[in-house]
């Protein structure tokens, strides 16, 4: 902070977008990448993951500063570039990823503690979906009595975050052997793991995962000493972050090979550690993971919470989801995540869903916001609005968000038709509330459009549900 303003310089901003981005997602990340791709393929697919996520957090940065007034998060551009509806797709997919990453970081905390506690397991076991339960509803009901992070306890996460990774990539260089890393580049001698392109495909979506948050760095600006330092801590966190993910995935496949990777228990981190240094290394990620989640988990049952608070304020959601507690905090749209993160709890007993299909599924959620995030930038730029005598500005802006939507587009594809149905099957309910909230202000449901896009994913919803069913399909 800088004394004389009170505003944040650039080490600040910086230091705020990496302890945004850096979440659980990268102490699992050797296993979640080995499980789908090879060393080839890795490398490409971090290439396109970096080009794609740096043009969309130049989209997340045009829009704040091109439309200051749509500061409703990042379903306002999909309300105000394509309707309410998608507006609302936009707010109900990124809530549900946001509670879908908490279910997630649930099953990788137990799971972790399944290292030292066998009876967890990989966090889907009994005993785990017990203390998740008993964990979730202690941070709920401390929430909602108005207690939020204090300051040493974000400086204590981000020091459990950086430490251990930081100390892994150390001790990696000094143990990489380019005889492992090099022993199968294309994934040939593992005929399970496909082509070179479904490697790069099966891969895409944990790395859209590691990045979930880049759109909040935009969320910084009005506290910025210098507008323009906002950019240019977008880029640095953005470089620093992917620097740490690819190197954390690049040495590991340097000390164990791809199948061995493959088959460990996450978080993968503390076993590829353990493999160099012995036992310590194992027991010094496991504990800066337990701290790093123990802390991030206020923050995000609060965020969900706030992500539908938001939405409700401007009639996106319902008017009952509007209402605080006495301490200020967003009661109802609380209890209605929290519940939401229950009832997957116990479905990941039932179908022993795994961390690793968590948040492939939480990601496919998240898609939809930033499609059209970067839908609407392309948009602007194409009608030439806020671009008044700045043709060159609105050129370079075209081609960014081009690429940006291109990517967003590829990563639908990459997700595979599974997780499009499974998108489409938790989507489809949310239009009970989308209705609600329109008929609140007394407005009709649906325009002509919106009604054949509703109609495709109520379709998409029950092959979803069939699939389900007859087993074609799982969680």
């Amino acid at each position: 902070m800088s004394e004389a303003s009170g505003k944040l310089r650039l080490g600040a901003l910086v230091a705020l977008v990496v302890g945004s981005m850096i979440g659980g997602g990268i102490f699992s990340l050797p296993q979640n990448m080995a499980a789908s791709a090879d060393v080839g393929a890795v490398l490409i697919g971090w290439a396109i993951t970096a080009v794609g996520m740096l043009t969309l957090a130049f989209v997340f940065q045009t829009l704040a500063n091109r439309k200051p007034d749509l500061d409703g998060g990042v379903y306002a551009y999909a309300k105000a570039g394509f309707g309410d509806y998608m507006g609302f797709s936009s707010a109900w997919g990124y809530w549900i990823s946001a509670w879908l990453g908490n279910v997630g970081y649930f099953v990788l905390l137990f799971s972790t503690l399944g290292y030292f506690f066998p009876i967890f397991g990989e966090g889907n076991t009994p005993a785990a979906v017990i203390g998740a339960s008993v964990l979730l509803w202690a941070v709920h009901f401390l929430v909602l009595r108005g207690i939020k992070e204090a300051a040493f306890i974000n400086l204590v996460t981000t020091v459990a975050k950086v430490v251990p990774l930081a100390l892994f990539v150390l001790i990696a260089l000094f143990a990489f052997k380019l005889e492992i890393f090099t022993a199968d580049i294309w994934g040939t001698m593992n005929p399970d793991l496909g082509s070179v392109m479904n490697q790069v495909r099966n891969m895409m979506l944990v790395t859209v995962w590691v990045f979930i948050g880049i759109e909040g760095a935009s969320i910084f600006s009005a506290r910025a000493e210098k507008r323009s330092d906002v950019g240019k801590a977008t880029v640095i966190g953005f470089i620093t972050v992917l620097l740490f993910l690819v190197l954390v995935n690049v040495l590991s496949l340097g000390i164990m090979t791809q199948p061995e990777l493959a088959k460990l228990q996450n978080p993968s981190m503390a076993a590829v550690l353990e493999h160099v240094v012995g036992h310590w290394g194992a027991v010094l990620i496991s504990v800066g993971l337990i701290i790093s989640l123990l802390g991030a988990l206020l923050s995000w049952v609060l965020l969900c919470a706030e992500i539908m608070f938001a939405a409700a304020k401007d009639h996106t959601m319902p008017e009952f989801l509007r209402r605080e507690n006495a301490n200020h905090v967003p009661a109802n749209a609380l209890w209605l995540t929290n519940a939401m993160v229950q009832v997957f709890l116990v479905i990941t007993l039932f179908s022993a869903s795994t961390y690793l299909s968590l948040i492939y599924l939480a990601t496919s959620m998240i898609l939809v916001p930033y499609l059209w995030s970067a839908a609407y930038a392309v948009l602007l730029a194409v009608r030439s609005e806020t671009y008044e005598n700045a043709l060159a500005e609105r050129k370079k802006d075209l081609i960014i968000g081009g690429i940006a939507l291109i990517y967003a587009i590829w990563l639908l594809y990459a997700g595979g038709v599974k997780y499009l149905l499974l998108s489409a099957l938790l989507y489809a309910p949310g239009a009970i509330l989308f209705a609600k909230a329109k008929r609140e202000v007394g407005q009709p449901i649906f325009t002509n459009v919106e009604k054949l896009i509703f109609a495709a994913v109520v379709v998409g919803a029950l092959v979803a549900a069939y699939g389900l069913y007859d087993g074609f399909l799982t969680l």
